[in-house]
């Protein structure tokens, strides 16, 4: 079978004129190769063996009348279809826009993620639908042990990395001499204080359907957990009586009768009704959702890390990028003039006097070019996305042990 799919030949590429650009792992974390496609027949046309730049230029010298090349942000892709082919158009991907502008952002909510965990919530409400729980059940004593001595560890990597960092050691030195992904060491190299780990949302429960009932009863006095689980049951709860009294011991105002003398200083006083933070991550995304998506909870948080002044210029000026980028897409309706309100934006990133915003709009400045075309065309790298995809697929079907010929023929017979 195998000489039978090397002796096939290839399907003919013919005349090109829009041709989309992306990188695929042949070996993930080790080897990458490019994926080309024909946008107007909207399939791969070659599968090349790495993603460098001479590579990729050499294939576009190769295939002359080309005039649209669609691409990521890669700066490999940017200067092999300059070298390659000067003459055609190069877009960017919007999709990967949003992307970039989430990830500037995650890196900055990343480095001021404490300094948010201490502002107050906002007495607007915290979003919480009635009966929905916002915090997880409070954790076994030795569950607790564990994450504390993580915590420990995590901690004293933490200042390690501070102190390498100020020494004046680079990160890729730092994380050879500590064993860190790089990517966690220039997190803590750049972070204002001790990244602590986000508290998650929790998990469904058999009792989440359920919460509204013990809830009122509670505000009535109500706080005897094998009462309300004797009632529950009534109503249809089919859980264990352990989850009401997880439930009653994080909210009585009182310790119960029965409860033994070494945990009555720990349940005299209600628990803090606080709001954990949600992650940078989620930050991140909650910030570029459009505004009428965003789900409560979502509108709560921003509203509170909106009382930081850098926080809040940096969140309206994300919103407004998001919004121009998603009313240029096909479905959208486009400013009457997308690039001039590009301009406006940057002057307005420019002098924002935050680094990771002025950062990343350098980095749409020195791609300006494609970064306008996203804007002003319909063009989207969209199908090369898709057919990355495809090629996974076909690396499974063979086990991850087929090599890059066989791969090709596999990927430009199968189109």
């Amino acid at each position: 079978m195998l000489r039978l799919v090397h002796g096939m030949t290839l399907p003919s590429i013919g005349p090109l004129r829009a041709v989309g650009i992306d990188d695929g792992a042949i070996r993930k974390g080790q080897t990458y190769g490019t994926l080309i496609v024909d946008l107007d027949r909207r399939r791969p046309i070659d599968l090349l063996p790495d993603r460098t730049s001479p590579t990729v230029a050499a294939w576009l010298r190769r295939h002359p009348g080309i005039t649209v090349i669609t691409r990521d942000r890669s700066s490999e892709y940017a200067r092999a279809a300059t070298l390659g082919a000067p003459a055609a158009l190069q877009v960017a991907d919007r999709w990967h826009l949003l992307l970039n502008l989430r990830q500037a952002l995650e890196r900055w909510l990343t480095r001021v993620h404490g300094r948010l965990r201490c502002l107050p919530s906002l007495p607007i409400g915290d979003g919480r639908r009635p009966g929905q729980r916002l915090c997880t059940y409070r954790r076994s004593e030795a569950e607790i042990a564990v994450s504390r001595d993580s915590r420990a560890r995590r901690l004293v990597a933490y200042e390690d990395v501070r102190r390498r960092s100020q020494a004046g050691e680079t990160l890729l030195a730092i994380a050879r001499a500590t064993g860190l992904a790089r990517g966690t060491v220039r997190k803590y190299a750049q972070a204002e204080s001790f990244p602590e780990r986000a508290a998650r949302r929790p998990e469904p429960s058999h009792l989440d359907p359920h919460l509204a009932h013990p809830e009122e009863r509670m505000t009535q006095g109500g706080e005897n957990a094998m009462e309300l689980w004797r009632e529950l049951r009534g109503r249809g709860f089919a859980g264990t009586h352990r989850q009401v009294h997880r439930f009653v011991a994080e909210r009585r105002t009182r310790p119960a009768r029965r409860t033994a003398r070494k945990w009555l200083v720990r349940t005299s006083s209600p628990a803090a009704d606080t709001i954990a933070l949600p992650s940078p991550k989620q930050l991140a995304w909650f910030l570029t959702q459009p505004v009428e998506a965003r789900p409560p909870h979502a509108t709560a948080a921003i509203g509170r890390i909106e009382q930081d002044p850098e926080a809040a210029r940096f969140g309206a000026l994300a919103q407004l990028f998001a919004t121009l980028i998603r009313s240029c897409c096909v479905d959208g309706t486009p400013p009457a003039d997308p690039a001039g309100e590009l301009d406006i934006w940057l002057d307005a990133a420019r002098l924002s006097d935050i680094p990771a915003l002025k950062t990343f709009a350098a980095g749409l400045e020195r791609d300006g070019a494609a970064v306008r075309a996203a804007l002003t065309t319909s063009w989207s790298n969209g199908q090369a996305e898709g057919q990355i995809s495809r090629v996974k697929m076909l690396k499974r079907t063979m086990y991850g042990r087929a090599g890059f010929p066989l791969l090709r023929r596999r990927v430009l017979l199968a189109a």
